[in-house]
């Protein structure tokens, strides 16, 4: 009984041994699933947490950009209004008139004295050198920092006209008349036909003129040079009534009230070459009045 009892045993035993053998290798297997599983859901639940951190991330840079740009609007706006203020508050400022138009006349001096037209020699113009002048003139200002050399130094174009007065009825030409005296007579008589003319001159100029201390009411300048045509009358003995020539100046304006100037300049002028004899070199000096426009 209890060899079968044994026997019984050894058998239950070997039984469950191999019922092990058949059933570890499914739980062992059973067992790495679960264990893969819960890795992949750890590593997917830091996936999960790395991707809520990234989206917190984004929508605080998404806040601090837009309260960044509300500052700067607000800024600009804040200097907009500063810059809307002070122009309220500055005081009004005058744009100053730069072109000049001016009336001028006085006193003109030749190096020579003026001849005119002759026939035979008979008629001559005889003129003092000393005449008057009067005319006018437009500056026509183009920068006032003489193009970035010299601050408070304008230079103007002068554009000028202006009429010389020599003499009033000068002889300026005789001539021979021959007279019969009595009927198929052989002998004549000489009588001297005179013609007298008024002296005067006509001058046209283009000049560059720099004015120093510009915005003040005292404005010292200067003509370096300048063109002059010169249109004589009576014409010379070669009946030519035109020269050209060079002109230089200097003189000072005053501001006697807003746009208003009077001023006084010396004037030499020269001509390269005389008209057929007659000498248009010479001195003008004198005064103006003009008006800023």
């Amino acid at each position: 009984m209890i060899k079968k009892t044994k026997i019984a045993l050894s058998v239950a035993t070997a039984t469950l041994t191999l019922a092990g053998a058949l059933v570890s290798p499914q739980a062992a297997a059973q067992t790495q699933a679960d264990a893969n599983a819960k890795k992949t859901a750890a590593l997917q639940a830091q996936v999960d947490q790395m991707a809520a951190m990234m989206q917190a991330m984004q929508a605080e840079l998404s806040r601090v950009k837009t309260v960044a740009a509300n500052a700067a609007d607000s800024t600009k706006v804040q200097e907009l209004d500063q810059w809307m203020a002070s122009m309220k508050n500055a005081p009004v400022q005058i744009v100053a008139k730069d072109n000049l138009i001016a009336f001028r006349g006085g006193w003109a001096h030749f190096n020579d004295n003026r001849n005119g037209t002759s026939t035979g020699g008979l008629g001559s113009l005889k003129v003092d050198r000393d005449a008057y002048y009067y005319g006018g003139a437009i500056d026509f200002n183009t920068t006032n920092d003489l193009f970035g050399f010299m601050d408070d130094t304008a230079l103007a174009m002068e554009v000028g006209v202006e009429y010389t007065h020599l003499g009033n009825n000068k002889n300026n030409a005789g001539s021979l008349n021959a007279v019969a005296i009595g009927s198929g007579a052989s002998t004549k008589n000489l009588t001297l036909n005179t013609k007298t003319a008024d002296v005067n001159q006509l001058r046209i100029s283009i000049a560059p003129k720099i004015k120093f201390m510009q915005g003040s009411k005292l404005t010292p300048w200067i003509i370096p040079a300048g063109l002059d045509i010169n249109i004589i009358s009576p014409p010379s003995n070669a009946i030519t009534v035109l020269n050209t020539g060079m002109q230089f100046g200097a003189g000072v304006n005053y501001a006697l009230f807003s746009g208003i100037v009077a001023g006084v300049d010396g004037r030499y002028h020269h001509s390269f070459d005389n008209i057929d004899g007659v000498d248009t070199d010479g001195f003008t000096l004198g005064g103006s009045l003009g008006f800023n426009f």
